[in-house]
Protein backbone atom coordinates (compact mmCIF):
# COMPACT_ATOMS: atom_id res chain seq x y z
CA UNK A 1 0.00 0.00 0.00
CA UNK A 2 1.12 3.60 -1.20
CA UNK A 3 0.38 6.66 1.22
CA UNK A 4 0.02 9.43 -0.88
CA UNK A 5 0.42 12.88 0.77
CA UNK A 6 -0.91 15.89 -1.26
CA UNK A 7 0.45 19.66 -0.10
CA UNK A 8 -2.14 22.09 0.14
CA UNK A 9 -1.07 25.65 -1.43
CA UNK A 10 0.32 25.62 -4.86
CA UNK A 11 -0.03 21.79 -5.24
CA UNK A 12 -3.94 20.94 -4.81
CA UNK A 13 -5.58 24.60 -4.95
CA UNK A 14 -4.69 28.44 -5.33
CA UNK A 15 -6.60 30.69 -2.82
CA UNK A 16 -5.31 33.79 -4.37
CA UNK A 17 -3.75 35.41 -1.31
CA UNK A 18 -6.30 34.75 1.61
CA UNK A 19 -3.93 32.50 3.67
CA UNK A 20 -0.91 36.09 3.57
CA UNK A 21 -3.85 38.82 3.89
CA UNK A 22 -5.06 36.61 7.15
CA UNK A 23 -1.65 36.24 8.69
CA UNK A 24 -0.34 39.81 8.41
CA UNK A 25 -3.54 41.28 10.02
CA UNK A 26 -3.49 38.19 12.82
CA UNK A 27 0.14 39.28 13.74
CA UNK A 28 -0.95 42.83 13.66
CA UNK A 29 -3.66 42.10 16.03
CA UNK A 30 -1.61 39.70 17.92
CA UNK A 31 2.03 41.40 17.53
CA UNK A 32 1.63 45.08 16.63
CA UNK A 33 3.87 44.17 13.57
CA UNK A 34 3.60 41.95 10.45
CA UNK A 35 7.34 42.40 9.87
CA UNK A 36 8.77 42.64 6.15
CA UNK A 37 5.68 40.62 4.70
CA UNK A 38 5.56 41.86 1.53
CA UNK A 39 8.95 40.39 0.19
CA UNK A 40 8.73 37.16 2.68
CA UNK A 41 8.06 34.54 1.03
CA UNK A 42 5.37 31.70 2.50
CA UNK A 43 5.55 29.07 -0.13
CA UNK A 44 7.29 25.68 1.27
CA UNK A 45 6.99 27.11 4.83
CA UNK A 46 4.85 25.85 7.98
CA UNK A 47 2.62 28.49 9.25
CA UNK A 48 4.22 28.78 12.79
CA UNK A 49 7.61 29.12 11.05
CA UNK A 50 6.09 31.71 8.98
CA UNK A 51 4.84 33.61 12.09
CA UNK A 52 8.50 33.11 13.86
CA UNK A 53 10.35 34.10 10.45
CA UNK A 54 8.50 37.32 10.36
CA UNK A 55 8.78 38.27 14.16
CA UNK A 56 12.13 37.96 14.15
CA UNK A 57 12.82 39.73 11.02
CA UNK A 58 10.95 42.91 12.72
CA UNK A 59 12.81 42.58 15.98
CA UNK A 60 10.14 41.57 17.77
CA UNK A 61 11.40 40.20 21.52
CA UNK A 62 8.28 37.41 21.19
CA UNK A 63 10.09 35.66 18.35
CA UNK A 64 10.56 32.41 20.41
CA UNK A 65 7.51 32.48 22.09
CA UNK A 66 5.46 30.00 21.90
CA UNK A 67 2.65 31.21 23.30
CA UNK A 68 2.40 33.87 21.26
CA UNK A 69 2.91 32.42 17.93
CA UNK A 70 0.26 29.64 18.66
CA UNK A 71 -1.82 32.81 19.68
CA UNK A 72 -1.33 34.75 16.26
CA UNK A 73 -2.27 30.98 14.82
CA UNK A 74 -5.14 30.74 16.16
CA UNK A 75 -5.90 34.38 15.78
CA UNK A 76 -5.24 33.73 11.45
CA UNK A 77 -7.46 31.03 11.30
CA UNK A 78 -10.64 33.88 12.13
CA UNK A 79 -9.20 35.91 9.46
CA UNK A 80 -8.59 33.28 7.12
CA UNK A 81 -12.08 31.95 7.50
CA UNK A 82 -13.26 35.55 7.53
CA UNK A 83 -10.90 35.85 3.89
CA UNK A 84 -12.46 32.62 2.22
CA UNK A 85 -15.73 33.67 2.72
CA UNK A 86 -15.58 37.22 1.38
CA UNK A 87 -17.47 37.47 -1.82
CA UNK A 88 -15.13 38.16 -3.99
CA UNK A 89 -12.83 35.67 -2.93
CA UNK A 90 -12.08 32.90 -5.28
CA UNK A 91 -10.00 29.76 -4.53
CA UNK A 92 -9.52 27.55 -7.60
CA UNK A 93 -8.56 23.86 -7.91
CA UNK A 94 -4.88 23.05 -9.50
CA UNK A 95 -5.47 21.85 -12.89
CA UNK A 96 -6.06 17.81 -12.74
CA UNK A 97 -6.66 17.80 -9.35
CA UNK A 98 -10.48 16.73 -9.36
CA UNK A 99 -9.37 13.63 -12.19
CA UNK A 100 -6.65 12.60 -10.19
CA UNK A 101 -8.65 12.56 -6.76
CA UNK A 102 -11.07 10.57 -8.18
CA UNK A 103 -8.61 8.10 -10.17
CA UNK A 104 -7.13 7.41 -6.26
CA UNK A 105 -10.39 6.63 -5.00
CA UNK A 106 -10.67 2.88 -6.72
CA UNK A 107 -6.94 2.73 -5.73
CA UNK A 108 -7.88 2.85 -2.39
CA UNK A 109 -11.03 0.80 -2.29
CA UNK A 110 -8.69 -1.80 -3.67
CA UNK A 111 -6.46 -1.52 -0.44
CA UNK A 112 -3.45 -0.42 -2.65
CA UNK A 113 -3.20 3.58 -1.32
CA UNK A 114 -4.25 5.86 1.45
CA UNK A 115 -4.52 9.41 0.23
CA UNK A 116 -3.49 12.18 3.00
CA UNK A 117 -2.24 15.62 3.76
CA UNK A 118 1.30 16.71 4.28
CA UNK A 119 0.85 20.78 4.72
CA UNK A 120 2.54 23.71 6.34
CA UNK A 121 -1.07 24.49 7.14
CA UNK A 122 -2.28 24.76 11.12
CA UNK A 123 -5.22 21.66 10.57
CA UNK A 124 -8.20 23.95 11.11
CA UNK A 125 -6.58 26.09 8.33
CA UNK A 126 -6.03 23.55 6.05
CA UNK A 127 -9.54 22.47 6.75
CA UNK A 128 -11.00 26.12 5.48
CA UNK A 129 -9.23 26.17 2.34
CA UNK A 130 -10.28 23.03 1.06
CA UNK A 131 -13.81 23.33 1.69
CA UNK A 132 -13.06 26.92 0.25
CA UNK A 133 -11.71 24.77 -3.08
CA UNK A 134 -15.19 22.19 -3.06
CA UNK A 135 -13.27 19.61 -1.54
CA UNK A 136 -14.58 17.59 1.56
CA UNK A 137 -11.71 17.08 4.40
CA UNK A 138 -12.63 14.04 4.51
CA UNK A 139 -11.44 12.86 1.46
CA UNK A 140 -8.12 12.73 3.05
CA UNK A 141 -8.19 10.29 5.34
CA UNK A 142 -4.91 11.09 7.64
CA UNK A 143 -2.61 14.66 7.46
CA UNK A 144 0.22 16.30 9.05
CA UNK A 145 0.11 19.56 9.73
CA UNK A 146 2.13 22.96 11.03
CA UNK A 147 -0.17 22.38 14.00
CA UNK A 148 2.22 19.12 14.10
CA UNK A 149 5.50 20.92 13.91
CA UNK A 150 6.63 24.14 13.03
CA UNK A 151 9.30 21.88 10.86
CA UNK A 152 8.37 20.39 7.96
CA UNK A 153 10.81 17.73 8.12
CA UNK A 154 9.00 16.61 10.82
CA UNK A 155 5.54 15.74 9.27
CA UNK A 156 6.56 13.02 6.65
CA UNK A 157 6.84 10.93 10.46
CA UNK A 158 4.14 12.02 11.60
CA UNK A 159 1.88 11.47 8.63
CA UNK A 160 3.19 7.95 8.28
CA UNK A 161 2.55 6.97 12.28
CA UNK A 162 -1.15 8.25 11.40
CA UNK A 163 -1.55 6.03 8.45
CA UNK A 164 -0.19 2.87 10.27
CA UNK A 165 -2.63 3.79 13.35
CA UNK A 166 -5.57 3.61 10.61
CA UNK A 167 -4.54 0.72 8.46
CA UNK A 168 -2.42 -1.61 10.87
CA UNK A 169 0.92 -1.21 7.87
CA UNK A 170 3.98 0.52 8.08
CA UNK A 171 4.84 2.85 6.07
CA UNK A 172 8.14 3.75 4.83
CA UNK A 173 10.64 4.51 1.95
CA UNK A 174 9.50 4.34 -1.23
CA UNK A 175 6.03 3.26 -0.50
CA UNK A 176 5.17 7.13 1.31
CA UNK A 177 5.28 9.65 -1.70
CA UNK A 178 5.13 13.03 -1.19
CA UNK A 179 3.48 15.58 -3.79
CA UNK A 180 4.24 18.99 -3.41
CA UNK A 181 5.45 22.23 -5.48
CA UNK A 182 8.11 23.55 -4.03
CA UNK A 183 11.85 22.39 -3.16
CA UNK A 184 10.57 21.71 0.79
CA UNK A 185 7.85 19.07 -0.25
CA UNK A 186 10.74 17.58 -1.95
CA UNK A 187 13.07 17.38 0.87
CA UNK A 188 11.04 16.90 4.04
CA UNK A 189 10.85 13.08 3.02
CA UNK A 190 14.44 12.13 2.65
CA UNK A 191 14.64 11.27 6.57
CA UNK A 192 12.17 8.42 6.08
CA UNK A 193 13.19 7.38 2.23
CA UNK A 194 9.94 8.98 0.94
CA UNK A 195 9.34 9.35 -2.81
CA UNK A 196 9.08 13.06 -4.76
CA UNK A 197 6.50 13.79 -7.03
CA UNK A 198 6.64 17.36 -7.89
CA UNK A 199 4.96 19.96 -9.92
CA UNK A 200 5.43 23.13 -11.36
CA UNK A 201 2.00 24.66 -10.01
CA UNK A 202 3.33 27.12 -7.45
CA UNK A 203 6.29 29.27 -7.27
CA UNK A 204 8.71 27.65 -8.48
CA UNK A 205 9.53 25.86 -12.36
CA UNK A 206 10.11 22.66 -12.85
CA UNK A 207 14.18 23.43 -13.44
CA UNK A 208 14.19 24.91 -9.60
CA UNK A 209 12.72 21.27 -8.41
CA UNK A 210 14.60 19.28 -10.47
CA UNK A 211 17.75 21.05 -9.23
CA UNK A 212 16.02 20.56 -5.50
CA UNK A 213 16.76 16.51 -6.07
CA UNK A 214 12.89 16.08 -7.11
CA UNK A 215 13.43 12.72 -9.59
CA UNK A 216 9.73 12.78 -11.15
CA UNK A 217 8.91 16.93 -12.13
CA UNK A 218 5.24 17.81 -13.82
CA UNK A 219 4.47 21.03 -14.95
CA UNK A 220 0.65 20.25 -13.96
CA UNK A 221 -0.91 17.00 -12.91
CA UNK A 222 -3.20 17.00 -15.81
CA UNK A 223 -1.79 13.99 -17.43
CA UNK A 224 -3.42 11.62 -14.67
CA UNK A 225 -2.09 8.25 -16.29
CA UNK A 226 1.60 9.68 -16.07
CA UNK A 227 1.06 10.94 -12.13
CA UNK A 228 -0.87 7.50 -11.32
CA UNK A 229 2.12 5.93 -13.08
CA UNK A 230 5.12 7.81 -11.37
CA UNK A 231 2.88 7.53 -7.72
CA UNK A 232 2.94 4.05 -7.95
CA UNK A 233 6.17 3.15 -10.02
Amino acid sequence: MKLVLFDIDGTLLWTDGAGRRAIQRALLDEAGTAGPIERYRFDGKTDPQIVRDLLALAGHSGAENASLIQAVCRRYVDHLRAELERPTQTTRLMVGIGDLLAALEPREARGEALVGLLTGNVAPGAALKLRSAGLDPARFRVGAYGSDSARRADLPAVAAARATAVTGARFAGADVIILGDTPDDVACGRSIGARSVAVATGSYDATALRAAGAPCVFETLADTTAVLDAIFA
